[in-house]
Order: structure tokens, then C-alpha cells, then sequence
């Protein structure tokens, strides 16, 4: 059976005949020794058409095309004008072989054409791309230069999308909170232990980290702290009673005394822990932003925290939207997953969900349930914030209103709506909010196409009326030209010289 292999280069295709495939067998070392060997590979492999690419853009268009598993007209073509004429009663006698497995099968199922891919036709690819020069007249240079160019124009087109809804800042900024909150608890339980040698009842009064470190900063050594320090510290706790505790505290404290150099270590490093929660509180301002803005659906229905770390881990709101429901409920306890797997015992019930208030607020024997129709409507929210152009949070609020029903029912018995009417009302409140953002505009554009108009008509008045100030301020100056002559006196005569007298006035 012959066979017959695809490759896609940055300059074209090429279809190549594998004239001693059955010799080489299907052994992957003896393909290797085969492609090592250069005079060998060259009486095994013949090259029977090539399809060169007219332009840059048509080649980057293919090159898509493949990496997603798509079939154009042009490689049809090509494949159908080469390759042995296939009956349609009998079966074919080769067999294409072609890298990526998808494409394959996309072939066969366009083409009647039966597809391999395999390590054995991978090694062929594999040879052909390392002698292809003996192959086609193409220098060596300016393959490169294609290669090269492709892959740059391949890699930009990949990483250009809408600068607003680029997910990876998501992924970025919700492992850079996980790793400051970690960071910011050690360096909290460090100043409190540290500080705690002076003031140990201080932990006792006061609770909260961030609270603490800037206590500690106000208080310093605790012999000094007087009543003229309480409206700040009670400006810090948000309460004058702790306030005065910890006044009290202060003047019957067991701690032992500190030395200024120790408690000016003590005040840097609180004060760098304080800027460290502060930031952590711009990032998670940050975070909440970005996710409403990239997928405000999700965020509306499962929160932007929960919806954040959902991106996460599936790597992309992409991938996550690709995801069936039953993965989503799963995404984040694998581990669990493969374990109860292996041991035949029970699979989880939720993974990251499991941190939305949804599943936290039902009963035990219903939070299998809620987490199961809680991941379908996130799988669905994730798709519509994906794929959809505009970018709302209707579809998000609608959804988190079933699931509060949804939860209502296995708690009380209560139907929900059903679903279709929920997505009509949904459908329905998006086109009018879409009517009234048209109306807003058209409004915007009506008014600044009115000061256009009214500044254009300023403008030529202003433009008429520089000629006449102009003609205006020129009579100006010839009256007083005219009154400056008339001023002065008739010529005297006086020895034979002449001399002009104006006159005084």
C-alpha cells in the first residue's frame, strides 16, 4: 500500500511519496537510522507536488487554518489534484500521513481519504524538514527568512486581542493576592511575636493583623503612651472603650522594657507590613475591576474572587469556556478526583466552587446538587462572557437569581422558573439596555455635531469681522497721521534757513 505524506512548510505545501515504507517497517529506530542516513532518505522519500504560498498573508492564513484543525479550499484542492483518485465503492489503496491528528481526521472525513499519524510518519516529517532544501529550489536564506517571518506574524496574531479582555492579567493578579496574603500573615504573626516581648496584652485586645501593626506603630514603648495618643488609637480600632483597655493595659503591662534600637527595627518592619496589606488592598481593587470587566457574567454569578481562581487554574477564560459542566464542578481537586479513582472510592463533589456562598449555605445532602447546577451555570456564564461582543452582566444576575431559587427549592420546595423564561426576561432587558446605549449615542453624536456647527459659525464670524477691524484701526491711523501734520506750523523763514514750529497745545 502506498504511502504519502503532508507537510506544511512556511513557503507551501508539499506532498511527498514514501517509496520504501514497507522496508523501513514500523519500528521508530529504523526510520531514525533512515532519516540520519541523507542518501538513503533521499531514494525512500520522493517528492511528488508542491503548492507554493502566492503571499505572507496567505500562508499565515493557512498556517491558522491547520493549527486549528480546519480544511481549506486550497489544501483540498491540492490534496485532490495529486493524491490517486479514490472510487467511491472501494476502499483506498494508500494512506495519507500528516502531523497533527485532528487535521487527519478531517481529511478523512472530507476526502475519503484514509490518514495516519503516528511516531513513524512524525520521523518522516522530521527528515523532510531538515532536507527539504534538497527538495524544492529554495536557498537556505530565504527559508529562514519565511520561517521566520511566519513565526513572528503567527505568534502576534495569537497574543492580539482586546486589550480590555485579556484574562492573563486575571491569572497574574489572583496568584500575586494567594502569594501576599501568605506573606503578609508570616510577616503579621512575626511583628506580633516581635512586639509582644514589650506588650504582650496588646495581642489579647486586638484581633486583627493590620489593626495591630499600625497600633504598634502609635504606641512605641509603652511607658510613653498617654491619654493624648487615644483619639488616634481609637481612630485605628474605630472604638474609644478598646482604646482606653489598651491605655490601661499599657500602665499595668508584664512585658519587659526595650531599647530604642529594638524598637526602631520593631516600627520598619511594621511599616513595611502595612504598606504590604495596603497594596494587597489596591491589587484586590484591581482584581475586581479587571474581572468585571472581562467576564462580568461570571463575576455576577460566582463572584470575582471564586471566578478569578477558576480562570486560573483552567489556564484561560478560553480553555475555561471550553470546559462541560461536570469538569467545572471538578476544576481544582484533581488530586481527589484521581485518588478515589484509584482506590474505587467516592469522586468529590466540587472543587474551587466550593468557596462561593452558594454551596456553603446548603444543607449537606444537598450540596452534591447545587454544586452540580451551579458548575453548568458557570460553564454557561463563561461562554457568554467568551464569545459574546458586548459586555454585560445581565446573563450573570439572572443566573445567580436560579440558583438562589434553585437552592430555595431543595429547602423549602419552592419551584423555580423555568429556565427558558429566565433567559427570555434576560434577552429582554439586554435589548433594552442596548436601545437606550443606541439612544445615548445618537444623542452624544447629535450634540457634538451641534458644537461642531456652532463653533464653525463662530468661527466665520470671527473671520468676517478681522477684515473690518482691521479697515477700522487703519482709519484710526490715518486721522492721527493727518491730525499729527495738520499740527504743525507754516515754514518761517529766518536768515535764509528753515524752521518748523509746532504749535504748543
Amino acid at each position: 500500500m502506498a504511502t504519502f505524506v503532508l507537510y506544511e512548510s512556511a513557503v507551501g505545501y508539499g506532498l511527498f511519496e514514501v517509496t520504501e515504507f514497507d522496508e523501513i517497517g514500523q519500528a521508530v529506530d529504523k526510520v531514525q537510522e533512515a532519516v540520519s542516513d541523507l542518501a538513503r532518505f533521499g531514494r525512500i522519500v520522493k517528492l511528488v507536488a508542491f503548492k507554493p504560498f502566492p503571499s505572507a498573508a496567505d500562508s499565515l492564513e493557512q498556517i491558522n487554518a491547520i493549527s486549528e484543525a480546519q480544511l481549506t479550499d486550497e489544501l483540498k484542492n491540492f490534496l485532490e489534484l495529486n493524491l490517486p483518485k479514490v472510487k467511491a465503492a472501494k476502499k483506498a489503496k494508500f494512506k495519507l500521513g500528516v502531523f497533527e491528528p485532528k487535521l487527519g481526521s478531517i481529511i478523512q472525513e472530507t476526502t475519503n481519504v484514509p490518514c495516519i499519524s503516528n511516531d513513524v510518519v512524525g520521523e518522516v516529517i522530521r527528515g523532510i524538514r531538515a532536507n527539504i532544501s534538497r527538495f524544492i529550489t529554495v536557498s537556505d536564506a530565504d527559508l529562514k527568512r519565511a520561517q521566520l517571518g511566519l513565526a513572528h506574524s503567527y505568534s502576534r496574531a495569537k497574543v492580539k486581542f482586546n486589550v480590555n479582555k485579556v484574562d492573563n492579567m486575571i491569572i497574574q493578579a489572583i496568584a500575586l493576592l494567594d502569594t501576599l496574603d501568605k506573606d503578609i500573615n508570616t510577616f503579621v504573626m512575626r511583628v506580633r511575636e516581635w512586639y509582644s516581648w514589650h506588650f504582650p496584652e496588646l495581642v489579647k485586645i486586638v484581633n486583627d493583623n493590620y489593626q495591630y501593626s499600625r497600633l504598634a506603630l502609635v504606641i512605641k514603648d509603652k511607658s510613653s503612651l498617654t491619654e493624648e495618643q487615644l483619639p488616634a488609637m481609637a481612630e485605628i480600632i474605630g472604638e474609644e472603650a478598646k482604646a482606653k483597655e489598651i491605655l490601661d493595659a499599657a500602665r499595668s503591662s508584664m512585658g519587659q522594657d526595650i531599647s530604642p534600637i529594638d524598637l526602631l527595627n520593631i516600627e520598619v518592619f511594621a511599616q513595611r507590613v502595612i504598606k504590604l496589606a495596603e497594596y494587597r488592598q489596591k491589587l484586590h481593587t484591581y482584581l475586581l475591576d479587571k474581572m468585571h470587566a472581562v467576564a462580568p457574567n461570571l463575576s455576577a454569578l460566582i463572584g470575582e474572587v471564586v471566578g478569578a481562581r477558576l480562570i486560573s487554574h483552567a489556564g484561560s477564560l478560553t480553555n475555561l469556556a471550553k470546559y462541560p459542566a461536570s469538569t467545572v464542578q471538578i476544576l481544582g481537586a484533581e488530586k481527589a478526583l484521581f485518588r478515589a479513582l484509584k482506590t474505587r472510592g467516592n469522586t468529590p463533589k466540587y472543587g474551587l466552587i466550593f468557596h462561593s456562598s452558594f454551596i456553603g449555605r446548603a444543607k449537606q445532602r444537598n450540596k452534591g446538587r447545587i454544586s452540580r447546577y451551579l458548575a453548568n451555570k458557570c460553564s454557561i456564564a463563561s461562554r457568554i462572557d467568551c464569545f459574546m461582543d458586548a459586555s454585560t452582566n445581565v446573563f450573570g444576575e439572572k443566573m445567580r437569581e436560579q440558583v438562589e431559587e434553585r437552592l430555595r427549592f431543595y429547602e423549602e420546595g419552592v419551584a423555580p422558573r423555568k429556565n427558558s423564561n429566565v433567559m427570555g426576561e434576560a434577552m429582554e432587558v439586554l435589548k433594552t439596555h442596548l436601545v437606550t446605549e443606541e439612544k445615548e449615542d445618537g444623542a452624544d453624536k447629535k450634540k457634538k455635531k451641534k458644537d461642531k456647527k456652532e463653533k464653525r459659525k463662530r468661527d466665520d464670524e470671527e473671520e468676517a469681522a478681522e477684515p473690518a477691524a482691521a479697515a477700522e484701526e487703519d482709519g484710526k491711523k490715518e486721522k492721527k497721521k493727518k491730525k499729527a501734520v495738520g499740527a504743525e506750523e507754516p515754514v518761517v523763514e529766518d536768515g535764509g534757513k528753515k524752521k518748523k514750529k509746532k504749535v504748543k497745545e
